[in-house]
């Protein structure tokens, strides 16, 4: 019998670990807002967190894996809200939901890992700590919780902004931040998905947390051009959003998914990262 691997928000994340996995013989569903096909043309059901599609429950009642990357809104994870049950009642031998790092809220740029207390500073973080607590209540279910930090890869890189004309050099001292490369966060589910812990936490981060800046720089350098002025902060016109980001610095371990998984990470820095994104 085949496995499935169902996925609430079948983005960007989740069709990197369907590229994982359907070699192996895996089958996979998912949902997006609208439904229909999604960015790699896989037919997905639509659901946008406002109410159930009736044909969600007959996926999750076959499902051996279930990945949760909806974000969560004012009242709550949208999947918990409307398929709690049916989630719980689910054969799936491994439940991920995607967190993010932002739970663990700005340490000046101090060490964090998974033991951290959780200090999120932001309505977004704060939410996320709540979606991470309710997953984890579910009762006898085999939930993972991954906090991810800053996502890049093919079409979300310096490159990308760079050539967007979105790359901004934001000069905010003692700034720093990790980043994951969305292959490497394929590779660590898949390897939970192999050996699965039920109610472990992992962080999902690279071994060099840095400045932003300095990302946009190597990703000029490599493309032999100048890279763009530093902006000091204070003069910087950001959104909220954004402004609540360089608000936060902190290093994030990820001891956990080597010793835990095994897991060996294909791109340790943004410098590996970056190359292997380098356009012709």
């Amino acid at each position: 019998m085949a496995k499935l691997l169902f996925c609430f928000g079948y983005g960007y994340s989740a069709q990197a670990l369907a590229v994982r996995l359907a070699p192996e013989g895996w089958e996979i569903a998912g949902t997006t807002r609208a439904g229909g096909p999604a960015g790699d043309g896989r037919p997905t059901l639509a659901f946008d967190g406002t109410e159930r599609d009736p044909d969600i429950p007959a996926r999750l009642a076959q499902a051996s894996a279930i990945l949760a990357s909806i974000p969560p809104g004012e009242r709550g994870d949208p999947a918990l809200t409307h398929y709690r049950r049916e989630i719980a009642d689910s054969p799936a031998r491994w439940i991920g939901y995607l967190s993010t790092t932002a739970v663990y809220g700005d340490r000046g740029g101090g060490w964090v890992d998974e033991s951290a207390d959780l200090r999120p500073a932001s309505a977004r973080g704060r939410r996320r700590v709540a979606a991470e607590k309710d997953w984890l209540s579910l009762a006898g279910a085999p939930v993972h919780v991954f906090r991810l930090s800053g996502i890049y890869g093919p079409g979300r890189s310096a490159f990308d902004a760079l050539a967007a004309g979105r790359a901004r050099r934001i000069d905010k001292p003692d700034q720093l931040f990790n980043r994951i490369h969305v292959a490497d966060i394929a590779g660590v589910l898949a390897s939970s998905i192999a050996r699965p812990e039920p109610g472990a936490i992992y962080n999902l981060a690279d071994d060099e947390p840095a400045p932003s800046a300095e990302v946009i720089a190597h990703a000029c350098a490599l493309l032999g051009r100048e890279p763009p002025p530093l902006v000091p902060f204070e003069e910087a016109a950001l959104s909220d959003m954004a402004r609540s980001f360089y608000g936060e610095s902190k290093k994030v371990r990820n001891d956990a998914l080597k010793a835990r998984l095994g897991y060996r990470l294909r791109y340790p820095t943004y410098r590996e990262g970056l190359a292997a994104l380098l356009p012709n």
